[in-house]
């Protein structure tokens, strides 16, 4: 019997990424749709077939003919939807950020945990052929010690209203937590645990009128963030995130640069070129390398790596991820845990930047 999902959340990264991945893998199946929006829930049952369909996730959570559970709604919502389907028996897998701060992940992961379910958080970029390969020069030592990682990821959003996404007590944080908090996970992945921050935020754009020019509510959240870390193995690391940098749209995927230096070498990922890293060696210079094949799907994946616009095929294999950490009976890369301690980092980054301090990161679950 195939791993019966239920995708709470119906918007477009369920119907870019998730729908997707579930059709790819024959071993997963997607059986019903939760969003409160009844006007889309009636498109996504002709968008994807679905006849099983309900506005309240509590019905999704206490469904026993649903396995597990894709929820990719407003980062307010995610608390109180994974403790329901925790208690409910459902695998999960939920978008960052996890919580709006760290305990609230942490809580997540404890109840995911407590009541033997897999679950994943929604980490994308470290399905990307490139980032994978990467962490494989890494974990080799083809880099020689680690000592330095950077990340910029730089967006020409436009100005006007984000929605729910530009106030704290519904998203918690802004490019911080939408898109640094990414970076921020994946640099653990290459580096190990982060063990303090000095950090920065700041808001540019009051965000006052709709994309219609209506008024609204300013903005109170950032739209640019900075950090630089300390990691546990000695080695620094400096990120930098911004939705205003002109000229980088890049037909919406905007500019990603995150580069490793060791004591033998440097290497490159880049978004816009994920099956290709740069990559140098003492006294030489940058070139291109193809991303070995091996590493451009995760192992098993049904995806054929030569289909597809190569920055958005890879997030696919989330759903492969989780699906097989089901049947095979393991826990799902990147997990709440991940999430949890990434959340922490963003919390901290959020609490330099009030003290204009260092600050030193909470890496307690419980």
């Amino acid at each position: 019997m195939p791993v019966r999902y239920a995708i709470i959340g119906a918007g477009a990264v369920s119907d870019y990424h998730h729908v997707p991945g579930i059709r790819l893998d024959k071993r997963s199946e997607l059986v019903a749709i939760c969003d409160p929006n009844e006007q889309l829930l009636q498109q996504r049952v002709k968008d994807w077939g679905i006849s099983k369909i309900t506005t309240k996730y509590e019905d999704i959570a206490n469904d026993p003919d649903i396995d597990a559970v894709i929820i990719a709604t407003p980062n307010f919502t995610h608390h109180e939807i994974v403790l329901a389907c925790a208690k409910g028996g459902k695998h999960m897998m939920c978008e960052k950020p996890l919580g709006l701060n760290f305990a609230q992940s942490a809580e997540m992961y404890r109840a995911a945990r407590d009541n033997n379910l897999k679950h994943m958080t929604a980490f994308t970029y470290r399905f990307a052929p490139s980032m994978r390969y990467l962490r494989h020069l890494v974990k080799t030592g083809a880099l020689g010690d680690i000592r330095h990682f950077r990340s910029q990821r730089f967006l020409d959003w436009p100005e006007t209203s984000w929605g729910w996404r530009q106030y704290k007590h519904l998203a918690g944080a802004g490019d911080l937590f939408d898109m640094t908090i990414h970076r921020i996970d994946f640099a653990m992945d290459l580096c190990g645990p982060i063990d303090s921050i000095c950090g920065a935020v700041a808001t540019f754009c009051p965000r006052d009128k709709t994309a219609d020019g209506k008024p609204c509510e300013p903005s109170n959240v950032d739209d640019w963030s900075a950090l630089i870390g300390r990691f546990s193995n000695g080695a620094v690391g400096v990120w930098e995130g911004t939705t205003l940098a002109k000229g980088h749209h890049n037909n919406g995927f905007g500019w990603e640069w995150a580069e490793i230096n060791g004591s033998e070498g440097s290497a490159v990922y880049r978004l816009t070129e994920p099956n290709t890293i740069l990559m140098g060696k003492y006294g030489g210079t940058m070139e291109t390398v193809p991303v070995p094949r091996e590493f451009l799907v995760i192992p098993g994946s049904p995806r054929n790596p030569d289909e597809g616009n190569p920055s958005t095929v890879f997030r696919y294999d989330l759903v492969y991820e989780l699906t097989s950490a089901i049947v095979e009976d393991r826990p799902a890369i990147p997990g709440f845990d991940h999430g949890a301690i990434a959340q922490g980092v963003a919390d901290a980054v959020l609490e330099s930047a009030e003290k204009k301090t260092w600050v030193d990161v909470n890496h307690q679950l419980g």
